[in-house]
């Protein structure tokens, strides 16, 4: 007679888009296996597969098609999870009859129930209407990141409304989770042997606001502190809540990193405005000398978008300038994607993609000496590098220093002997425009 385990179906999890994504990914897994279900990297193995999507701009769109359309002939049931779910539920389950359920982006925490139910035949729409949900330290997960590294969500959702955005829309408004919470949750990974945390949410500087009636990101860092985890790095802070009591946190908590993720998305006040900013256009310049001045050593990194509705050749060299003048660590530029459901999307004077990606390239071009030039003032210091795989051909190991964040900045590159999951020191021989190149010492 079979055992009651293995007549429960097999699952597998197809994982897209962001790091908050991964989170709701890690959950589901964290659940699934909780309640005895067999999880498999193997999507060939699987009963059911569950796709996590993205839907933030087209592209992500089409990715999830595919992945989609490629299970659905392979005669997978898919289970649609994540911002797709979220955005077009019904006409998902209408245009896919291989889907068995769709899981909103606030709906991952019934999981389990929602295999439960498709296992009778009935085919699940599990989306509310408005997410509210947010896991805390007590939902099982389970983590698909390096050993060393763990992203944890402070809070989800967003209150802004910037003209090109539809996050709002598929996550909700912000909703934090208490500080006492949080810092329960990097306990309990650095029990585990994390050594870096990376602190996420839409808006990682208004931290708080909902649950506290006023920004707490300065206290939760503190209370970080107190955790015996080296590294604690944020992401999206918003210069205009970077304000002196976080300055200060930063300065003076050992363990925050001073790596600063802006997500400025452009200079000009006139495409700020247009774009619905929370600073409305306010000049940059002064909040970017404020955070370099008191942070001198801060890395920063950047997000820009260009073609947006009404950029002129003279929005475009502003920004062109404004990338030379202050010289970011890291820069990304995006072309603009026109979200349906978002004000943007009507807007009159759409740029053509070919302008689009050619400003794209040019400011790309501009940041490459720029990064060239910080990576190089690394050179023949010591450093500490968090090893995070090896190249098993040349034994060659692979991390990353404080300054570069996973997956989004360069690598460091070593030679020696470490433990994968440890942090060595390393003397930094060589850089290029993305990379470092070291030796372990010591």
């Amino acid at each position: 007679m079979p055992d009651t385990t293995s007549s429960k179906p097999t699952i597998a999890i197809s994982h897209l888009g962001c790091e908050k994504n991964r989170i709701d990914t890690e959950h589901m897994l964290g659940l699934l296996v909780a309640a005895g279900y067999q999880v498999d990297s193997n999507e060939e193995l699987a009963d059911y597969v569950i796709v996590n999507t993205c839907s933030f701009i087209q592209a992500a769109r089409e990715e999830s098609v595919r992945t989609l359309v490629e299970l659905a002939e392979a005669n997978k049931k898919i289970v649609i999870a994540g911002c797709m779910a979220q955005h077009f539920q019904a006409q998902l389950l209408e245009e896919i009859p291989e889907a068995v359920a769709v899981v909103g982006s606030g709906d991952y925490n019934k999981i389990v129930e929602v295999i439960q139910r498709a296992e009778t035949g009935e085919r699940v729409q599990e989306v509310s209407a408005e997410p509210t949900y947010i896991a805390d330290e007590t939902t099982p997960r389970y983590r698909t990141t390096p050993e060393a590294v763990a992203y944890v969500r402070i809070a989800e959702g967003c209150d802004y409304r910037c003209a090109f955005c539809i996050i709002p829309h598929l996550r909700g408004n912000q909703r934090s989770r208490s500080i006492e919470s949080i810092v329960a949750e990097a306990e309990q990974l650095a029990s585990e042997g994390v050594k870096e945390i990376i602190l996420i949410s839409q808006i990682t500087t208004n931290y708080g606001l909902d649950l506290y009636g006023k920004p707490q990101l300065a206290e939760l860092l503190r209370a970080l502190g107190k955790v015996d985890i080296p590294w604690i790095r944020m992401h999206y802070a918003y210069p205009t809540g970077l304000t002196p009591d976080v300055i200060r946190a930063i300065q003076e908590v050992p363990n925050i990193l001073p790596y600063l993720d802006l997500p400025l998305q452009h200079s000009h006040p006139e495409i700020l405005r247009g774009m619905n900013r929370p600073w409305q256009g306010q000049v940059n310049d002064k909040i970017i000398e404020r955070i370099k001045t008191a942070l001198p050593q801060a890395t920063l990194r950047t997000t820009f978008i260009v073609g947006f509705p009404g950029e002129t050749d003279e929005h475009f060299e502003h920004l062109v300038e404004f990338v030379e003048r202050h010289e970011f660590d890291h820069v990304g530029v995006f072309t603009f994607s026109p979200e349906e459901g978002t004000p943007a999307y009507n807007l009159p004077n759409q740029l053509s993609q070919s302008v689009m990606d050619e400003r794209r390239d040019r400011l790309m071009r501009v940041q490459q000496p720029i990064s060239l030039k910080k990576n190089q003032a690394e050179v023949g210091k010591c450093v500490d590098v968090l090893m995070e795989q090896e190249n098993p051909e040349t034994g060659e190991l692979i991390g990353r220093s404080a300054r570069f964040s996973p997956e989004v900045d360069g690598l460091v590159y070593v030679r020696g002997d470490a433990r994968l999951g440890s942090m060595a020191r390393v003397k930094i021989a060589d850089a290029d425009v993305y990379d470092l190149y070291g030796t372990v010492i010591g």
